[in-house]
């Protein structure tokens, strides 16, 4: 059987959604037989602008992660896709890259592969879960499969602390100031949905 093969793609300016898409993909890569890439998407803002808005060293950072091409999505067995929250739905990058994946959907190219939802807000109702489940609704145009962060993913039922996670996906607080990073919880999450992401695929593939 060939191996699985888990496409994470992502936008994250500040490096929040950078380390959630790390954890899904080191959480799909612990099911056997299954590969996980990690893929940015283009970035719409001229330099000039992210150098006001303090983003160039997190996006240096993350300069080693090759560009998402459409053809990359249709490779793909399930794809977990990882967007900051802007005013409760995904960044416009995110959004123009999905835009451009008509001829995907002419071609029916991704109906019945897995497709699943990350993000991270600045604060704990900050539109997460809308971000997510708005989400959904271009995955459901392809005809994907989606699937949520379950339950059994005991660590989304914490109290203890402020976090992120919810059965729609794996997700993280920033704070106001952008400065809080994922805790291991929410890390854990992201794990988590990355190995149930994989799971899934594998036995579709199957």
């Amino acid at each position: 059987m060939a191996k699985v093969r888990v496409l994470v793609v992502y936008y994250s300016m500040y490096g929040h959604v950078f380390q959630l898409a790390e954890a899904t993909a080191e959480g799909a890569r612990s099911v056997e037989n299954v590969e996980a890439v990690l893929r940015r998407v283009p970035e719409t803002l001229p330099p000039e602008v992210l150098q006001k808005m303090g983003a160039e060293e997190s996006l240096a950072k993350q300069a080693h992660i090759p560009v998402c091409t459409t053809d990359e999505l249709a490779a793909a067995d399930a794809i977990i896709f990882g967007t900051p929250t802007r005013f409760g739905n995904m960044c416009g990058q995110m959004r123009q890259f999905l835009d451009a994946t008509g001829q995907l959907w002419m071609q029916g190219a991704l109906v019945g592969k897995v497709g699943s939802v990350i993000t991270s807000s600045n604060t704990q109702h900050g539109g997460q879960e809308s971000t997510i489940l708005s989400f959904h609704i271009t995955l459901l145009h392809h005809g994907m499969l989606i699937a949520g962060l379950p339950y059994t993913f005991k660590g989304q039922m914490n109290t203890e602390e402020i976090t992120g996670c919810s059965p729609y996906g794996a997700s993280t607080v920033a704070g106001s100031d952008g400065k809080r990073m994922p805790s291991e919880n929410e890390l854990a999450g992201a794990r988590f949905l990355g190995e149930h992401v994989a799971t899934i695929a594998k036995k579709l593939a199957a």
